[in-house]
């Protein structure tokens, strides 16, 4: 499944992860740290929706 910032359209595919932030290919978006930011505009994981 993929989110999208609602800020600026950056998308989080949970297959890929997110290597470069030590975040491994199947992490699910509600296992990311709660601390997590949109590395694009460094809005918090409330700012992300499911793609439909």
């Amino acid at each position: 499944m993929k989110y999208v910032c609602d800020v600026c359209g950056w998308e989080y595919d949970e297959e890929v992860g997110l290597e470069e932030l030590g975040i491994e290919p199947g992490t699910a978006f509600a296992d990311l740290p709660d601390d997590f930011e949109c590395p694009l505009c460094s809005v918090g994981k409330d700012s992300f929706s499911p793609e439909e």
